[in-house]
């Protein structure tokens, strides 16, 4: 199987290590297979792929859409290097306002899956950075919501002192003042 499977301490929050097959040529990666995510009970219904190119210092979230727009997300990261981190808003979850983060780059042949009910959030930590978002849902405008960076609840270790924030990111409210709409079903 090219892909390892690894639960992060927010056990629905994935780190998927893929392989690459090299020869003199150059390499060869599969980076999504159905049949290898869903036997590792990963849900990911794949409806729209987005793509970033940032430059150093620039922080992009933290951002979710409310249900039932709500999206799975499977980041990875193209060209570069970023901090990127999950927030469970999952009413009901033991991990319920708590956050993990991984740092992503190609050469780490990892991704991301970040499933529904998570806000997500990322830095960038070398010059430039090309990321993919593959998303289980299409963007919705009106139920597109987001958090502040650096909310002193959630308490987020980001790696940057004065990110670079869109004027949109920098008017999110706090975690405590946040809408979301999602609870958690231990069955999923």
């Amino acid at each position: 199987m090219p892909f390892k499977f690894h639960r992060l301490a927010i056990k629905d929050v994935v780190l998927i290590e893929t392989t690459k097959f090299k020869d003199e040529r150059g390499f060869f990666e599969e980076v999504f297979k159905i049949s290898d995510f869903e036997n590792s009970e990963i849900k990911l219904n794949v409806k729209q792929i987005n793509f970033s190119h940032s430059t150093k210092g620039v922080l992009r979230g933290l951002h979710y859409q409310l249900y039932p727009f709500s999206q799975a997300k499977l980041v990875r990261v193209i060209h570069g290097k970023i901090f990127d981190v999950a927030v469970d808003l999952r009413i009901g979850s033991e991990t319920f306002g708590k956050w993990v983060g991984e740092i992503l780059f190609p050469c780490g042949n990892s991704m991301l899956y970040i499933p529904e009910g998570f806000a997500h959030g990322f830095e960038v930590l070398s010059d430039e950075v090309d990321f993919e978002y593959y998303c289980s849902n299409i963007y919705s405008k009106e139920h597109e919501r987001g958090i502040i960076y650096n909310d002193s609840y959630l308490n987020i270790t980001w790696q940057t002192a004065k990110p670079n924030l869109s004027k949109k990111d920098l008017l999110y409210p706090k975690f405590e003042l946040a809408e979301y709409n999602f609870k958690y079903n231990e069955k999923e």
